[in-house]
């Protein structure tokens, strides 16, 4: 069994239904169900075999979908990648996990080509036309000659004779997520681990195949395809599918098109608020609104209840698929700034630095179990053993939980910047400006931000007899990582403050960024 199967149930039970509706074309339950197996039996006759690996760069679509689903049905891993992010950085992750195929949409066609000589053998898949080097979308489906091959064999060793590894076991999804030291790492996602997200998802949202879902976030994300759209194909929804946000089209949607659930992050609602429409805009279908991928201001609660919607926060992360914890709409109002209690499937302790429990109300570190939890990092086994410690998964994140069992977080022990929903670490940034002969030190913070929650911020001190401007330290950057991750205020400072044994004081630093967006300080 695969999660493949949850199409072809839904194609039998109902195969007329919208399954995702796309802007200019619609796809009913057995359409998908019929593309699903084409691709299938496509990438086996591309050499994609159990525990391959396939890759996809563009923006949200059915073929995306339908791709991970035909992966699930072989045994292959799906690699989606960030198309927010430069060439560089897919470069490195394609290197890192080297896929089979790569199918591109032809906004990156060229960016890809910059680096096409570094990937190796892989297959490279053009949504547009062809260019050299290149085979076509309509290329690639026509190689699919038959029905998809079965899965072969795989022996697991029990005690009497060898069973066959269920698919549930194989890693299905390999998302990439910044690390703390800069440096990429591949989460890893079983088939099993979305079956358990989908069934956390269900409990939180109450799902029925009555649902119409908005997917706007990107499908790279998890919680853009695992808060509500994979779960939503399994129950037999219909997902609204956009290729990326925007926020009239978003307005339109859940006016015109039936949504009776969508997940917005707080960076997305600012801009709704923010936009013309808000006032007057319909939400009387929705039955509430998921958000969550950072801590959620109040003053977005309490619009958002304004116009007679519940908001429920969910907590989790990538290594999560991602839900671990959410509040359920009855407790939107009652626990205004909780994330909730535990997800149907999963565990959540609250720990203090040597493992012990803390009391309700004592802060500690939050840490998960379930079957929705990673697996592990890709080729990165001392990184894993880090935090996956007895089956529970330390999330680095810091949190009380009240004497309902709700849980508050109070922020987190890693630097990690979340502007805007994305995740940014520090180190990443830092690494590269500390690249110009013209820079001797630098740190970088978030600062809070009321619309994205908070901005980055590179303190820098410039060599000796260097003068260096913010646009010239901006520039340093330019081509080499994702433009979100650019930091939106540079400081040019003499010294950094630093511990006896060299080490940077971040948080002297953040204060040193604070007093410097004081009024006061001008």
């Amino acid at each position: 069994m695969s999660i493949a199967d949850w199409i072809d149930h839904n194609a039998g039970l109902t195969p007329d239904k919208a399954a995702i509706r796309f802007p200019g074309r619609e796809v009913s339950y057995a359409q998908l169900a019929a593309l699903i197996e084409q691709l299938a039996a496509a990438l086996a006759a591309s050499g994609v075999r159990r525990g391959g690996c396939v890759a996809y760069l563009g923006f949200n679509s059915p073929e995306m979908l339908a791709l991970l689903f035909a992966c699930a049905r072989l045994g292959a891993m799906f690699m989606p990648l960030n198309w927010r992010l430069a060439a560089p950085e897919h470069r490195h992750m394609l290197e890192d996990c080297p896929p089979a195929l790569l199918f591109v949409e032809p906004q990156y066609v060229a960016q890809t080509d910059a680096f096409r000589s570094a990937l190796g053998a892989m297959t490279l898949v053009s949504f547009g036309a062809a260019a050299a080097g290149w085979i076509s979308w309509a290329e690639f489906c026509g190689r699919a000659a038959g029905p998809a091959p079965g899965v072969p064999f795989e022996p697991q060793l029990g005690a009497n004779a060898p069973q066959e590894v269920p698919l549930g076991d194989d890693t299905l999804l390999i998302c990439y997520t910044s690390g703390s030291t800069g440096k990429p790492k591949g989460v890893l996602l079983t088939q099993r681990a979305l079956e358990c997200n989908a069934a956390n998802s269900a409990d939180m949202h109450e799902l029925t195949a009555d649902d119409v879902i908005l997917t706007t976030l990107p499908l790279f994300h998890v919680g853009g395809l695992n808060n509500q759209t994979t779960p939503a194909l399994q129950a037999g929804c219909t997902v609204v599918l956009h290729p990326k946000f925007d926020a009239d089209a978003t307005f339109d949607a859940i006016e015109r098109d039936g949504i009776t659930l969508t997940v917005l992050v707080p960076a997305q609602l600012d801009i709704m608020m923010a936009h013309r429409r808000w006032a007057s805009a319909n939400f009387s279908g929705l039955r509430m609104i998921t958000t969550g991928s950072t801590i959620v201001p109040r003053h977005v609660i309490h619009a958002v209840h304004a116009k007679g919607v519940p908001l429920v926060q969910v907590y989790g992360s990538t290594e999560t698929c991602p839900i671990a914890v959410y509040l359920k709409a009855e407790d939107a109002l009652r626990k205004v700034g909780s994330t909730g209690k535990a997800a149907a499937r999963c565990r959540l302790r609250i720990v203090e630095r040597f493992g012990a429990d803390v009391v309700p109300g004592a802060t500690g570190e939050i840490v998960v179990q379930g079957d929705n939890v990673m697996s592990g990092y890709w080729k990165a086994p001392q990184t894993t053993a880090a935090v996956l410690v007895d089956g529970w998964f330390h999330t680095g994140d810091m949190g009380h939980q009240d004497e309902e069992g709700y849980l508050y977080v109070d922020g987190r022990s890693k630097d990690m910047i979340i502007s805007g929903g994305e995740n940014i670490y520090p180190a990443e940034i830092e690494n590269l400006l500390i690249e110009s002969p013209d820079i001797a030190e630098a740190s970088v913070i978030g600062r809070p931000d009321e619309r994205w929650g908070e901005i980055v911020v590179a303190v820098v001190v410039p060599n000796a007899g260097s003068l260096l401007s913010g646009e010239q330290v901006l520039k340093l950057l330019d081509g080499r990582i994702a433009r979100y991750k650019h930091p939106k205020e540079v400081i040019v400072v003499e010294a950094l403050p630093k511990t006896a044994l060299g080490k940077i004081r971040k948080e002297d630093v953040r204060q040193m960024v604070a007093r410097a967006a004081s009024p006061q300080s001008t």
